[in-house]
């Protein structure tokens, strides 16, 4: 019996739902045609690059909104549209200072995470200290504090003075908030200190698009399918002349699958849990789509999050294949690979763990929080020559390959939708 039902998920991935008189199968839903369609459009001239803050992304906005709706997509509750807004709040340096033991601090060598104006600090403060030695992984332990709710001073060694420096372009908040973290850079633990701050704060528009299929028999169970619709925008020309930064890999190709697979499980219509399609805004200027979205839910009820980031290239193992960023750290990976047995298609484990992917994705803030959200890709990030860069345009992208990749995602995901798998929770004792 267990051969025979997986003969039919195979044969009839997309299948009719005892409510649905018209035979639907991934290759009806997920085809080249359709992939080719929404891609094309997201990543033309036309949406100027989809930088934040720009017309263009509103207009890449109101496309997947369209699509959405089209599909037949319910808005999330309590909203009269698919765009999910918020204010993303940006302070703007003004002045630091800093004295540690009696030895002044360079302003350069402050870091200050807040959204109040000024923020005067000393060790009578009651902030909790936390120290980043020089032989500490700067990632693992910097950006949750970043996401977390308390008051820190982050002491961190000069060993890692130049992702130290990186954390500037995350200094935004996707909503106002009351804590503060100051990062020092030195090499010293001070018994008494004192630390002060002055930002320009503004507070900026942005938007999320989200669509839902409500579940059947689990209704409160979660699974989102995800990817981030940002990008570049326009900047200086190539020698080409060209200006603009098309992003067709990244990501307009993960925000075409979230597009794909909204049609597809529509048309299923027999989800038993409630299916969430996000397209992310502000990815690329520090995750605060995705930060804010995940704000919007328990995290003890999204069973699974399906992040697709940049699919358009072939993997380093060529077609019908892709690997998912942090596959070690829960068993989804193994889910999705029991439900493609007899199909060509293989998911691997990140290749690159050097490079901490699981963390630098829109899955990250739902996996601090131990949800099994997992990032799927393709792209081969030790040679992608045209990522982020005005070459990562429609024409080099393999439109076969990739409709392949959605219509594995859909049927991998199958049993995780029909409520029938539940992944383990990631560790969240590892993220520390």
């Amino acid at each position: 019996m267990k051969k025979i039902f997986q003969l039919a998920i195979l044969v009839g991935i997309a299948g009719c739902s005892g409510a649905q008189t018209s035979k639907t199968n991934a290759s009806d839903v997920i085809n080249v045609a359709e992939v080719e369609r929404i891609e094309k459009i997201l990543s033309s001239d036309e949406m100027q690059g989809r930088r934040t803050f720009t017309p263009g992304i509103d207009k890449a906005a109101a496309f997947i909104a369209d699509e959405f709706k089209k599909a037949g997509l319910q808005m999330p509750d309590g909203q009269s549209s698919y765009l999910q807004s918020f204010v993303m709040v940006r302070p703007s340096f003004v002045s630091a200072k800093g004295n540690l033991d009696g030895t002044e601090l360079s302003s350069n060598d402050i870091i200050v995470f807040t959204t109040k104006q000024n923020v005067s600090i000393n060790e009578k403060s009651g902030y909790e200290i936390v120290k980043i030695a020089a032989t500490d992984s700067f990632v693992n332990k910097a950006f949750p504090i970043i996401a977390g709710n308390k008051n820190v001073v982050v002491l961190v060694d000069p060993a890692h003075a130049a992702p130290f420096k990186n954390l500037v372009r995350r200094k935004r908040e996707s909503k106002p908030v009351d804590r503060v973290v100051a990062y020092v850079l030195t090499d010293k633990t001070p018994t008494a200190f004192t630390i002060e701050a002055e930002h320009k704060i503004t507070e900026m528009k942005l938007s999320n698009v989200v669509g839902i299929i409500p579940g059947k028999s689990k209704k409160d169970e979660y699974v989102v399918f995800s990817g981030h619709y940002d990008h570049l925008g326009i900047g200086k020309p190539n020698a080409a002349g060209d200006s603009i930064f098309n992003g067709a890999n990244d990501d307009a190709s993960g925000t075409t699958a979230v597009i794909m697979l909204a049609n597809h499980f529509k048309k299923l219509n027999n989800n038993e849990r409630t299916l969430v399609f996000a397209a992310f805004t502000a990815e690329e200027v520090g995750g605060f789509g995705s930060r804010y979205f995940s704000e919007q839910f328990d995290a003890a009820k999204v069973m699974a999050m399906f992040n697709i980031e940049m699919i358009g290239t072939e993997s380093k193992w060529g077609t019908n294949s892709a690997f998912i960023t942090g596959y070690e750290k829960t068993d989804m990976g193994k889910i999705l690979e029991k439900n493609l047995e007899g199909s060509q298609f293989k998911f691997y484990p990140d290749p690159y763990p050097q490079q901490q992917l699981f963390y630098r994705s829109d899955n990250a803030t739902l996996a601090r929080l131990g949800v099994p959200a997992h990032t799927i890709s393709t792209s081969k990030m030790d040679s992608e020559k045209y990522y982020h860069t005005q070459d990562d345009e429609f024409e080099t992208l393999d439109m076969k390959n990739m409709a392949e990749i959605i219509k594995a995602i859909a049927l991998s995901s199958a049993t995780i939708v029909a409520g029938k798998d539940s992944p383990s929770r990631v560790d969240t004792k590892q993220l520390r």
